[in-house]
């Protein structure tokens, strides 16, 4: 069994974590998603963020952007972070229930954080 807590603005994944205000907690129980209500989340301070979400049992959570500072805290609190997904809660749980998450990713996103973002790593200089 696995908890997961999911960022929400209208029915969506909210675009950024750090200011969302609403998480929608749901688990994941042999292969089927049991959705099981909602968190608010009043805190705007990263430990705070992390401290709310492991006392009520998250495991994973899967957001859009994320700052470092609360995806860091996040971690801290062995809270497992997917970032860069969108789309509908309902979709995106059921994306994750059957390990077809990167189909949810935000547009331009990469399957995981840590890649270099131009060509291949290397930094590109301009002269004028």
């Amino acid at each position: 069994m696995t908890k997961i807590a999911i960022p929400c603005w209208q029915g969506r994944v909210s675009p950024v974590f750090d200011v969302a205000g609403l998480v929608i907690l749901a688990k994941l129980e042999g292969g089927l998603i049991v959705r099981q209500g909602e968190l608010a989340l009043g805190a705007e301070v990263p430990q705070s963020r992390s401290a709310i979400l492991a006392a009520s049992g998250v495991e994973v959570l899967i957001c859009g952007a994320i700052s470092c500072c609360f995806e860091w805290a996040l971690r801290s609190a062995s809270i497992e972070v997917i970032s860069q997904i969108c789309g509908e809660i309902e979709q995106v749980l059921q994306a994750y229930a059957n390990g077809q998450l990167n189909y949810c990713r935000m547009p331009g996103c990469r399957a995981g954080r840590g890649q270099p973002r131009h060509g291949h790593g290397r930094r590109r200089r301009f002269r004028i």
